[in-house]
């Protein structure tokens, strides 16, 4: 099992830990950093800064928002990372929720998301191989355009910069069932969201592609009070959980019930909409927090660190706070 640096999107303002941190990740010998972006920040450039202060390791969006942009947009914003990284570059997709989609980004959320990110995916693969020019004639990404309002007039275009590698993983963030179907049928990894450890058969994967990457995230620290510990994680379930969707459609709060805790992610939901946030979060149960995340002293890390490396999980992406975090890790999983 590979370690991954996750250093997620910026808060208020650019965190000058995150290229600290994925400099000591590199001379740890993690194999990848990994950004993000909600509705702030964008992934790509952080990502492109990571890149210029570093030499080896392989850098990757986790994940880099669908609706952001067009297909051959993001194709492009990733085979000229690769060119400038010297092959490094990973890309990591998601679809995110119509709260999102439609609030930040102004856009409708597919009514069939499964078809949109086929057809999204299909894209980016015809750019970057860059066998013919571009065309699908899509629900959601038609090409050449052939809506009802537009002129007429464009034409199949193929990238005037060759692709470095045309094989430049694709990887999707996927949480229902039948998203991670076929995310194991259309890309080179799945990138998933809370993973446990002790509880494998959630997502039903059976029978991985050879080479297919599974990189779920866990938020790592090195302490002795584990229930502090937990505090970030907590924090991070309660605004996913509550903030991040509505009380009828939050495919973060419906796979933390498939996961066993449906009344307790009811009730943060609750919470977070009367306004009641610090509740919210203290509602999380420590156990859920606990199950994805690897916090307490060297030797419980290291217990629970054994765990993930039983399962299918190839690449695990940590969210760290401390470099003493990142060695302790790097360490343990030699």
């Amino acid at each position: 099992m590979r370690l991954g640096l996750a250093l997620g999107y910026w808060g208020r303002g650019p965190d000058p830990a995150h290229l600290v941190l994925a400099r000591e990740a590199e001379r740890l010998g993690y194999a990848s950093v990994w950004t993000a972006e909600a509705w702030g920040s964008d992934a790509f450039t952080a990502l492109t800064w990571i890149a210029a202060h570093t030499r080896r390791v392989r850098l990757g969006t986790a994940v880099a928002q669908m609706a952001a942009r067009t297909p051959t947009a993001t194709a492009m914003h990733a085979l000229t990372l690769d060119h400038l990284s010297g092959g490094r570059m990973m890309l990591g997709l998601g679809l995110s929720g119509p709260q999102v989609v439609e609030g930040w980004y102004g856009r409708p959320f597919p009514a069939s998301p499964l078809t949109a990110t086929r057809e999204y995916v299909d894209v980016v693969r015809q750019v970057l191989r860059r066998r013919a020019p571009v065309t699908l004639d899509g629900r959601f990404h038609s090409h050449p355009y052939a809506g009802e309002d537009g002129t007429g007039l464009g034409r199949p275009l193929k990238p005037i910069t060759h692709p470095l590698r045309a094989d430049l993983p694709v990887l999707l963030g996927a949480e229902g069932p039948r998203n991670v179907a076929q995310t194991l049928r259309i890309a080179d990894g799945w990138l998933p969201l809370y993973w446990s450890p002790l509880r494998p058969d959630v997502y039903g994967v059976k029978d991985l592609p050879a080479g297919f990457m599974v990189a779920p995230m866990a938020r790592a620290r090195l302490c002795d009070d584990v229930a502090e510990g937990l505090l970030p994680v907590k924090a991070m379930l309660g605004f996913y959980i509550g903030g991040m969707g509505h009380s009828t459609r939050n495919f973060h709060a419906d796979l933390m019930a498939r996961m066993g805790y449906a009344s307790e992610a009811r009730r943060v939901q609750e919470l977070f909409a009367q306004g009641r946030r610090d509740e919210a979060v203290l509602a999380v149960p420590d156990a859920f927090a606990d199950e994805i995340s690897l916090v307490g002293p060297r030797g419980r890390i290291a217990e629970r660190l054994a765990l993930w490396r039983e399962g299918p999980v190839t690449d695990l992406l940590v969210t760290a706070p401390d470099p003493a975090t990142l060695r302790v890790l790097a360490e343990l999983n030699t």
